[in-house]
């Protein structure tokens, strides 16, 4: 099972609505997919019509059970979505109280990675939905990952948040002694403006090894398949928007990558 991680330590830029598009791209592919949302806001969840206040359980009851993990237990917490193939662990808004409640426990850290082993038979693609926030979630969510999509609304403002996460990535992975294999996903790009451009420019100068070649360009159809509570894949296969994902998707599935070493 391929494991990739959706991150940014900014909000707004694209996170979700990528994680969605992509996991929706795959099924449309034929593959099973699982997306984790990990963020306690649970956007992911209630972008597929799901409402975190009504579930039995979630992504948080895991972590306190994380000493016990097994495959049943795991897969209790698993929900189907609307979409054939397509399963989400859904977020709450406990896992906000996740750090100051579980930590600092032995094995926190690694509570995803052990999740995805335990399903690795069952799925092709797991998915991981990032809160902006650095902390237990994050941390989980990169260790867990083989591959780490940040996106990044082409504006000024996003970009200083990039390179927070890029700084982030390159400070976890000395104390880890690892390195990350990451692609930083230009999103939100309008061609209309001053903005996007310059931004973009800024990227490919700054990121020249690591930065997609192509943009997610903005697409109110985005928005209107998550209001229809489905994947754009399956609400307007067909816009701009989706085709830029399904080019993605093509790259992330052919691309060989390798771990970059940051600072």
């Amino acid at each position: 099972m391929k494991v990739w991680t959706i991150a940014n330590q900014k909000g707004g830029v694209g996170k979700t609505t990528t994680v969605a598009s992509l996991a929706g791209a795959l099924v449309k592919r034929g593959q099973k997919v699982l997306m984790i949302d990990t963020d306690p806001h649970a956007s992911l969840g209630y972008y597929l019509g799901i409402d975190s206040e009504e579930i039995p359980s979630s992504l948080y009851d895991i972590f306190l059970s994380h000493k016990t993990l097994t495959l049943e237990s795991v897969e209790k917490h698993i929900v189907p979505t609307s979409i054939d193939g397509l399963d989400i662990i859904p977020a709450s808004m406990a896992l906000a109280t996740l750090d100051r409640a579980l930590g600092h426990q032995e094995g926190v850290g690694l509570v995803l990675r052990n999740v995805t082993s335990l399903l690795a038979d069952k799925y092709d693609v797991a998915i991981i939905d990032c809160p902006p926030i650095l902390g237990v979630l994050m941390v989980n969510a990169l260790a867990a990952s083989q591959h780490i999509v940040i996106p990044v609304q082409t504006e000024f403002l996003a970009i200083k948040g990039l390179e927070r996460m890029v700084k982030t990535m390159g400070l976890m992975g000395r104390s880890k002694k690892t390195t990350y294999s990451f692609t930083i996903l230009p999103t939100m790009f309008d061609r209309r403006t001053k903005a996007s451009p310059i931004a973009l420019q800024s990227l490919e100068e700054k990121y020249p090894d690591t930065l997609w070649p192509d943009v997610i360009p903005v697409d109110t159809k985005f928005r209107d398949a998550s209001l229809a509570h489905v994947p754009a894949s399956h609400y307007s296969p067909s816009s701009r928007g989706m085709k830029a994902y399904n080019r993605l998707l093509d790259f992330l599935l052919a691309k060989e990558f390798k771990h970059v070493k940051i600072g």
